[in-house]
């Protein structure tokens, strides 16, 4: 039976591990880009995923900037990704969505920021084995929130793309009945006009 030290661990751990998440939503608009900011101390671990719901290609260039502004982790044209970095400094870090290769094209993008390793390294010390289970129970199911979170993201693409489709075969089925009936009605009237007999006065 897990006493209440133990179940008190439990609670904090898991209110720890879900105030490090954060799920965000962004329109990068076309030639631009954004920038955001997480404080980290040395040893600290820094996990971003993303994937980009709409927009263009579905392509967007990502990368992490260390407190001194040199780049630690870059990718470019991804759909999604999952970056993960080790702060080997204290300060802030810096990590960015460029959509500057697009002309058009706003990209939609749906992102999480968290962090295991405070929690697991304050929690090592004085850890049973019922609450390492919880934990990797936790680092699970986070792993299948992030996919979930992908999937619902692309659902949502799937889905504008079909209403997209839908509408221009709509209109496009009005405009050949519209230039049937238009070609009907000429027929018509210039069959009427050639059979016609023209009185001599």
């Amino acid at each position: 039976m897990p006493t209440a030290i133990q179940l008190s661990f439990v609670l904090v751990f898991f209110s720890c591990l879900f105030s490090t998440v954060s799920l965000l939503h962004i329109d990068v608009a076309p030639h631009s880009k954004d920038c955001f900011y997480e404080d980290l101390n040395e040893g600290d671990k820094m996990t971003v995923s993303f994937q980009v719901g709409e927009g263009g290609n579905l392509d967007i260039d990502f990368w992490i900037l260390d407190p001194r502004g040199t780049t630690i982790k870059r990718s470019e044209g991804d759909a999604k990704g999952n970056h993960v970095i080790t702060a080997l400094s204290t300060g802030r870090y810096t990590y960015c969505f460029n959509n500057g290769m697009s002309g058009k094209a706003a990209k939609a993008i749906d992102f999480n920021v968290y962090d295991m390793e405070k929690v697991s390294s304050s929690a090592a010390e004085h850890i049973d084995p019922i609450a390492r289970e919880i934990r990797e129970l936790a680092e699970s199911i986070h792993a299948i929130k992030v996919e979930q979170e992908y999937i619902v993201a692309r659902e949502r693409q799937h889905r504008d793309t079909a209403e997209s489709t839908n509408a221009r075969v709509k209109w496009w089925s009005l405009g050949q009945l519209g230039l049937l009936m238009s070609v009907c009605v000429w027929q018509v009237l210039y069959l009427k006009r050639f059979f016609e007999v023209k009185r001599v006065v």
